[in-house]
């Protein structure tokens, strides 16, 4: 009987163990297991498109350009242009100058890819004078000259023998008797155009005094003439404003803005290298053009 009962023992005992070890390898064999395993699956797919992302980031191409500061160096570090060329897989790094040579030299020399500072008449002079060969790749905007008022507040008031300041040098001075002639104050040589200088005047009704003075010292003198004209960036440095101040000012048609439009420049060889596309495309863009008619509102035009 006790053999009996040890056999009926062991017999349950060898039940319990076979269900117990089943219910083991059913737990095993769902998805709880198998899901500890996904885990670190899904952790090494998503961190490799944060990496990704970071990394698109620094492989932005650099596009270093050399300016002078106001407006071109503000144009270039505006985020219209700064986020065309990133779409474009581009930065850009502006370096700054305060003189008319270094920006090409540099350029020429391979340290800039381009630079903005410049129209194509000085461009033009540059080459020939340093045996260059320097290419302007888009034309972006000129700097408008106007007839501010000084002692005389309109047009109309001016009073004969009334003074007017304009600059001295050549280009500018040509710039602004063109804009005298066009407010109907005096007559120039017919198809002088742009090499106009004060003996081609023809004629002059009210006998005004042609004053000439350097183009920087043309805002500062306002108080003391009855008229000025002054190049757009020293209006903007004496915080004149040629749309609200200006009795008359170039516009984006004259022969002034196509010839002394402000030129992006490369060195020869470049002018259609994927940076100089992706460049041009970004700093003629609409927003750009936006930035700037918001921002200076006429003395500063958009020529693209």
């Amino acid at each position: 009987m006790k053999k009996v009962k040890r056999l009926a023992a062991s017999v349950l005992s060898l039940l319990l163990v076979g269900t117990l070890f089943t219910g083991c390898g059913t737990k095993n064999s769902t998805g709880s297991s198998e899901n500890q395993a996904a885990e670190p699956t899904t952790e090494a797919t998503t961190e490799p498109t944060k990496d990704a992302s970071s990394t698109d980031q620094k492989e932005l191409t650099e596009i270093v350009v050399g300016a002078t500061v106001e407006p071109h160096a503000t144009i270039l570090n505006s985020d219209a242009v700064k986020n065309s060329l990133a779409e474009q897989g581009y930065s850009i790094k502006v370096v700054e100058y305060t003189d008319y040579i270094q920006p090409n030299v540099a350029t020429e020399d391979g340290s800039l890819d381009a630079n903005f500072f410049q129209h194509v008449p000085y461009l033009d002079d540059y080459n020939s004078k340093n045996g260059t060969n320097l290419k302007a790749v888009a034309n972006v905007h000129f700097e408008p000259l106007g007839i501010y008022p000084g002692k005389t507040k309109t047009l109309d008031a001016l009073a004969d023998g009334a003074q007017i300041a304009v600059p001295n040098d050549t280009t500018n001075e040509a710039r602004a008797l063109l804009l005298l002639e066009k407010a109907g104050l005096i007559k120039l040589k017919e198809n002088v155009g742009l090499d106009a200088t004060i003996k081609d005047i023809t004629e002059n009704p009210k006998k005004l005094k042609i004053v000439e003075i350097e183009a920087a010292q043309t805002a500062k003198v306002l108080q003391d003439v009855d008229l000025a004209v002054i190049n757009g960036n020293y209006a903007l440095t004496e915080g004149l404003s040629a749309s609200k101040d200006g009795l008359l000012v170039e516009d984006a048609t004259s022969d002034a803005a196509k010839t002394y439009a402000n030129v992006i420049v490369v060195k020869d060889g470049n002018e259609n290298s994927d940076k100089t596309k992706a460049l041009i495309k970004a700093v003629t863009s609409e927003e750009t053009k936006k930035f700037i008619e918001e921002k200076w509102q006429g003395a500063v035009v958009p020529v693209f």
